[in-house]
């Protein structure tokens, strides 16, 4: 797996990234996203009773809807294993925007009940020169394969203004 050391945004002051000459790219999906985690983590006592059943993360190659609770401390040796990986993509230029994707949702074993730990995923140049626009990654295995081929990089943690780096959100069926 390679993952890159620090993670930064380039120009995520702006709406805009800059890819090459000419090609801008917008990262209002990003921002979207990170605005629902953090509003639903913030407002998680107002939202305790209004869970959101619109789609919000895929799994499983599946939309699903969640509801905010809470931050969490980092794992320690004793419970590092009941977290689940959430890859949110930061520089997706796919119209339809990018959801984050988790590596289990309800029904898979490997499913930990909605304790995340976040992973900020980045599209390569590689990436955007073999799709020009990328395709909507909507699985674990979609994240692996991408990744393989040189068409992502993933870092551990989340990325500034984004989701708590390890925070509780289950996944509910969307209505």
């Amino acid at each position: 797996m390679r993952v890159s050391g620090d993670f930064s945004l380039a120009n995520s002051r702006t709406n805009y990234l800059q890819l090459t000459e000419g090609v801008k790219m917008r990262l209002s999906p990003w921002i979207r996203i990170a605005a629902l985690c953090a509003a639903t983590l913030t407002a998680s006592a107002v939202l305790a009773d209004k869970p959101n059943f619109s789609e919000a993360v895929y799994a499983d190659g599946v939309a699903w809807g969640t509801k905010g609770t809470t931050a969490l401390p980092a794992p320690n040796e004793h419970n590092r294993q009941s977290f689940d990986a959430l890859y949110v993509v930061t520089n997706s230029n796919n119209p339809q925007g990018q959801l984050p994707v988790s590596e289990a949702a309800p029904g898979n074993p490997n499913y930990n009940g909605g304790r995340w730990f976040t992973h900020s995923v980045e599209w390569t140049a590689e990436g955007f020169m073999a799709h020009g626009i990328v395709p909507v990654l909507m699985s674990y295995a979609d994240i692996q394969e991408h990744y393989y081929l040189g068409h992502l990089v993933i870092t551990p943690g989340s990325f500034p203004g984004g989701p708590p780096v390890y925070f509780q959100c289950p996944l509910l069926p969307v209505k």
